[in-house]
This record gives structure tokens, sequence and C-alpha cells, in this order.
């Protein structure tokens, strides 16, 4: 029998909150933009490996309708880490997709994120032919750790 994958019912929580206004599209992801270990090669094949320690470092991006109560929360925890910065708390939070087998199996994959700030600020745009992404707020984050936990 082949294997099957039926996913939805994707959760973001961030600082306690789940997000349920989301936009289009890739409303979110999370990556890991470092290697988790390097390696070097040298003279007679001997080779070199270290733990990379930022490999843990991971990227988010969430987009959520302009306006919405979500987006106003963010803001409101953006503008408080640009006001006060050593003060900032710090984010925590998970994103959980659960996958079901086809036979009423699921699977919680879950990504646990901690010690993250806002990276950069939201963007915006106008258009005048109906580009739906300037009703789109983007926030996106750096976290200093990131893990998954598949269940």
């Amino acid at each position: 029998m082949p294997t099957v994958s039926l996913s939805g019912n994707d959760t973001v929580v961030i600082k306690d909150r789940v997000f349920n206004n989301v936009a289009d599209g890739d409303y979110f992801t999370f990556t890991f933009p470092n290697e988790l270990a390097a390696v070097k090669t040298g003279k007679n094949g001997n080779s070199i490996f270290a733990l990379n320690a930022t490999g843990a470092q991971a990227e988010a991006t969430l987009r959520l309708i302009r306006g919405s109560s979500d987006d106003k929360y963010l803001g409101a925890l953006l503008q408080q880490q640009l006001n006060g910065f050593a003060s900032f708390v710090l984010l925590t939070g998970t994103f959980t997709k659960l996958a079901g087998d086809g036979q009423g199996n699921l699977t919680s994959d879950t990504y646990l994120m901690s010690g993250g700030m806002f990276s950069h600020q939201v963007d915006a745009k106008s258009n005048a032919e109906g580009d739906t992404d300037q009703s789109v707020s983007v926030y996106r984050f750096r976290f200093s750790n990131g893990e998954r936990a598949i269940l």
C-alpha cells in the first residue's frame, strides 16, 4: 500500500496567541538558514568535523491580513521591541502541522521556537491593478533556537 499524507489544520502560536487572520498562499514558513555541522578535508583525506551551534537558529515569516486583530497585535509587539530593545521580552512559539495517513491516524509535526524577535519592519505597497498583496502584512522573525518534534 502506498504511503499518503493528509495535511491541514496547521496552527501557528507566537507568545501564546493562536493566529487565525492569515493571508493566502504560504502564510507561514519556518526555515533553518545555517548548517548544522561543518567539515574540512585536508591532505591525505584527513577530515575535521565541527558542530555549528548557529544551525539551531531559525527564521519565520508570517503573512497576515492587513488591519486584522492579529496584525494589530504583532504591530504593537514590534513597537515594544523598537521602543525598548533591551527590555523586550523575547518571543516563543510553536508551529504544528497535523498529518493523517488516510487510515485515521494522525502525526503531530511541531516546530518549537524560542529566543525570537522581529528581524524586519512590515513592508507596504499600493497597486492600482488589484494586486492582493497590498492587503497583506508580512512579519519576519529570527529565533535563536528552533527544533522539530514529530510524534
